[in-house]
């Protein structure tokens, strides 16, 4: 990792979401000067500078979305670390690095369905927003907490959306069904399917599309300490479908390799 990919930045504004106070947290982050361009899937590194030695590590976030002033990282507050990121107050500094990881494919003409659970939502807000032709566009997106605790509204007003709250087991089941039957229809269509969200999920979307033949990418939801390759703390094993010979049935870091994958090179456990 360069020098220049770490940044001191002031955050602009830490707005709560949703009605569920306490839990969801839209941060938005002084835009460094040097930024580079970036595209949606990668994510960068965020650790505040009144962090010390307290807690070593940062946290990886997906990037929601980038302006010419900001960058907006969305933030669901799970442990001690994404628990005092979103008591940040506007003024306070974080060191950030990136952004990191690769991409998502884009493909103007094709027919792409998204498929979001929870917080996999994120990194389509900037996708649906920088995609050439946002009409070719779907997305099915699974949750646990009420809608507006998400960034939907703004999905919703550019592509083609449908969620559905996951409230009891009948409900999970039924879902993975549409998911299932969808992911079959676009393989028909020779479409292209982008996936995020907790690894259960992404294990049903890989075995459906393994078994249709659908073109597949999955964004791996990895702990990560790093983000830059240094601690071996996200591996994942490759498939003999990896593109170089030499690492196939091997360990690759998440964060240098991914975070997207292809469905078919990577081994995902249940």
């Amino acid at each position: 990792m360069s020098q220049s990919s770490v940044y001191e930045v002031e955050v602009v504004d830490n707005v709560p979401f949703g009605r569920t106070p306490g839990l969801f947290f839209a941060l938005r982050l002084q835009k460094p000067e040097k930024w580079g361009d970036w595209s949606p899937g990668q994510f960068v590194m965020l650790r505040p500078c009144d962090w010390e030695l307290d807690m070593t590590w940062g946290r990886p976030f997906s990037i929601t979305r980038v302006s010419s002033r900001e960058v907006v990282l969305f933030i669901q507050a799970v442990g001690r670390g994404t628990e005092r990121i979103a008591r940040l107050k506007r003024g306070d500094r974080v060191r950030m690095w990136g952004p990191l990881g690769n991409s998502f494919a884009v493909e103007a003409k094709c027919p792409t369905l998204l498929l979001a659970g929870g917080m996999g939502i994120v990194p389509f807000v900037g996708y649906a927003e920088k995609h050439p032709r946002p009409a070719e566009l779907t997305m099915l997106f699974g949750h646990r907490m009420p809608e507006d605790c998400y960034p939907v509204e703004t999905l919703s007003d550019r592509i083609e959306l449908e969620a559905y709250l996951e409230s009891s087991p009948d409900d999970l089941e039924w879902f993975l069904k549409h998911v299932k039957s969808r992911i079959a229809a676009y393989a028909a269509r020779d479409g292209l399917v982008l996936a995020c969200g907790p690894q259960p999920f992404l294990k049903k979307v890989q075995t459906y599309s393994l078994e249709c033949g659908a073109r597949t990418q999955l964004s791996l939801e990895t702990r990560m300490a790093c983000g830059v390759g240094a601690c071996l703390g996200c591996v994942c094993t490759t498939t003999d479908k990896w593109p170089v010979a030499s690492k196939a049935g091997q360990p690759v870091q998440t964060c240098l390799q991914g975070p997207v994958f292809w469905a078919d090179q990577i081994v995902l456990e249940g």
